[in-house]
């Protein structure tokens, strides 16, 4: 059983919360996951380093990543950007006897003479001229660090110190070469190319990362885990226009059977038949186009974002006949990303600069400017490579050069008043007595169905309200009282909907039922254990239980729809499913942890009369 001052509190003001209410709130920006990715190596890894030196000293590593950038460490796990310019030392090539790899590159040590190393797919080190060569890297078969080996660096005070640099990034030896770890956990070099999709209950964050494929971060996760992913259809789209249009198409946007692609000739086409034909005098951009948003409700509405000589952020509100320009007071830069609201009239651009937001009528042509500002707050300065906004409209992601995936509460939010599930912030249906937050607005009072909803919690941008226990669906119209007018939503309400509660960090709240420690990657679940999960959405209770009244301490309803817990796909023993003792509209799942699991991270969900929640990643221990 929990006790309340030790764990509910925490949990309650994690959900309830504000989300952060002001666009330039620097605070609110927050890291989704790191810019490291778990690929069964030493350590985690990280994109491709080129080169790795020490100072004369020995006292400061550093780094140049094949992007140009430099990093440097003193203590081997914080990196921190080079100002000042600072050149490696030169390495001189060695002549041996024979070579350990057919392609592999020879180098003289530049602490001993007698020595050189080979770099390959393996790292190799000689002591007698290249007669024979000691592979440092290779277990049976392949490369406990990776493959591509492009520099290694050798500490002047410490003859065992070794470092080495390769396509997966920067890995050290402390034992000459017999033990391997990674360096990368903090090094900002993962380079993300696009945010494919964010949390939405079957799946994590995603993202394509230059030379490692499709990335993968489940809500509770710390590092990157590769997936495998069918190729994108705007991917294939752009694969078969380019053939068809005789040119390289780079962006492309579907809004039914409205189709624009834009190419790296600077060309916007539009198809009105699914993209079986496009017209032949397209709209000249006037430089690359790099990306196309379309209105999937109003598909004559479209944006674009195109590097060139010419206007940089493009409007469409007549389907590709006239586009106009939104540039107004953006900050010269290149573009590389482009998301939109298009009912609230938000727009997001992804720059070198940082990211900028700004508001205009995104569906009528109008002759008044986009005011732009930059979001980007105390963000690293880097290029934004991409944004997006969440299926809800209420998160935007971000992606920075190398130092991956930032998330915060959307700044357009406080003008577009919606619905979302307060566990993981998803449009899944409601369930009687499940949480809801109603975002952009101060709601004094909710009704549906001849039904109050309670209010938990408001301020102004940001409320919370439970759902009815007596609340049936399929629909319903649910008439919210707000500070600045009264609003009707529509609202999908079904027998149960789980979702485990997530922090505002995105990190599942869950605990150990026997020392009350919320779990994460620094205190794991131990094998054997009991855990508590954190959820709504599980539905009516028995013996029935008032709406918008705390359960009781003692003996707290329990949930009448049968509850399953999954580890990895396995079911758990459910010890019991009741609401949360002493709070409103939270429940609480007791499972039980086998006694032989596979150590490491693994993925748990709940079942819940056959729905299944939002799924979260653990980790395990002995």
């Amino acid at each position: 059983m929990w006790h309340k001052g030790t764990l509910q509190v925490p949990v309650l003001l994690l959900v309830l919360g504000s989300l952060g209410a002001t666009a330039q709130t620097v605070s609110s920006w927050r890291r989704v996951g790191g810019s490291a990715v778990d690929l069964d190596l030493a350590g985690p890894a990280t994109g491709p380093v080129a080169r790795v030196w020490f100072s004369a000293n020995g006292g400061i590593l550093y780094a140049r990543t094949v992007s140009g950038r430099v990093f440097e460490t003193a203590d081997f796990e914080t990196w921190t950007p080079v100002s000042a310019k600072v050149e490696p030392p030169s390495l001189d090539p060695a002549s041996p006897v024979r070579t350990p790899e057919a392609s592999a590159e020879i180098l003289s040590s530049a602490t001993n003479p007698n020595e050189m190393f080979g770099l390959g797919r393996q790292l190799y080190r000689s002591s007698d001229g290249g007669h024979s060569w000691a592979n440092l890297t290779a277990y049976k078969s392949r490369s406990v660090i990776g493959g591509g080996m492009r520099s290694v660096a050798v500490s002047a005070t410490d003859p065992n110190l070794i470092v080495v640099a390769n396509d997966f990034g920067i890995w050290r030896s402390l034992d000459g070469g017999l033990s391997w770890s990674g360096l990368n956990q903090s090094l900002p070099n993962l380079p993300v190319q696009r945010i494919l999709s964010t949390p939405n209950g079957a799946t994590g964050t995603r993202a394509t990362v230059d030379g490692l494929g499709v990335l993968e971060l489940r809500p509770g996760g710390a590092v990157w885990q590769p997936v495998a992913a069918a190729p994108r259809d705007a991917d294939l789209k752009a694969a078969r226009f380019s053939a068809m249009l005789g040119t390289q198409v780079t962006a492309v946007a579907a809004a039914g059977d409205t189709v624009y692609a834009g190419s790296a000739d600077g060309r916007i086409w539009v198809s009105r038949d699914g993209g079986l034909s496009f017209p032949t005098l397209p709209w000249s951009a006037g430089g690359r186009v790099e990306r196309i948003a379309a209105n999937s409700a109003q598909p004559f509405a479209a944006l674009a974002v195109v590097n060139g000589n010419g206007a940089r952020v493009l409007r469409t509100t007549n389907t590709g006949g006239f586009w106009d320009p939104l540039d107004a007071n953006l900050p010269e830069a290149r573009v590389h990303a482009i998301a939109a609201d298009w009912a609230a009239g938000a727009v997001y651009v992804a720059t070198d600069k940082g990211v900028f937001y700004g508001r205009t009528d995104l569906e009528n042509a109008s002759s008044t400017p986009v005011s732009w500002q930059n979001i980007s707050g105390r963000l690293p300065a880097a290029p934004a490579t991409d944004v997006t906004l969440d299926d809800a409209g209420v998160q935007l992601y971000a992606a920075l050069e190398g130092y991956g995936v930032f998330a915060i509460a959307a700044p357009h939010r406080a003008h577009s008043i919606r619905i979302v599930n307060a566990a993981d912030f998803s449009t899944r249906p409601a369930s009687p007595g499940s949480l809801l937050s109603v975002e952009g607005g101060h709601v004094n009072s909710a009704r549906g169905a001849n039904l109050n909803y309670p209010i938990l919690a408001a301020s102004d941008g940001e409320s919370q309200i439970q759902v009815p226990f007596e609340a049936v669906g399929p629909s319903v119209a649910l008439a919210l009282r707000t500070a600045t007018g009264d609003v009707t939503l529509g609202l999908a309400v079904q027998p149960v909907s789980p979702a485990i509660m997530l922090t505002r960090d995105g990190a599942p709240v869950i605990y150990d039922a026997d020392t009350q420690m919320p779990l994460d990657a620094r205190n794991g679940a131990r094998s054997g254990g009991r855990i508590v999960i954190v959820a709504t959405g599980l539905g009516r209770v028995q013996p029935n239980w008032p709406t918008g009244v705390a359960a009781p301490l003692e003996n707290p309803p329990a949930v009448i729809a049968p509850v399953k817990v999954f580890l990895n796909g396995t079911p758990l023993q459910v010890n019991s499913a009741t609401l949360a003792p002493g709070y409103i509209g939270f429940y609480q799942i007791e499972a039980q942890l086998p006694t032989i699991a596979n150590l490491g991270t693994a993925e748990l969900h709940l079942s819940v009369d056959g729905q299944e929640s939002n799924r979260i990643q653990v980790f395990l221990e002995p």
